[in-house]
């Protein structure tokens, strides 16, 4: 299978809304690894690794995000596949 890798920073009203609870949901839906956090300059970072056409699907989901949130800029970065290990996760760091 191929995999895929990308690193988000997801600008707008993405904290406070449950922005990584809900895309952690929807990673582990589309069974990605990876992780996401929120950032001290108020943005959220996240990181997709997996098939393509499911990582495409979550880049597309992030540009809106959940109910609440009002995301106006996500900014890609394609890297090269790491092999995240165990399942996808909220980083708390």
């Amino acid at each position: 299978m191929t995999v895929t890798r990308v690193h988000l920073l997801i600008t707008g009203r993405v904290q406070g809304v449950y922005f990584r609870h809900h895309t952690m949901e929807k990673a582990v839906e589309l069974e990605l690894k990876g992780w996401v956090r929120n950032r001290m300059d108020g943005k959220v970072e996240a990181v997709f690794e997996g098939d393509p056409a499911k990582v495409i699907e979550m880049i597309h989901w992030c540009q809106t995000g959940p109910t609440h949130a009002n995301v106006t800029d996500v900014q890609e970065a394609w890297e090269e596949p790491v092999e995240e290990n165990g399942p996808f996760r909220i980083k708390y760091d």
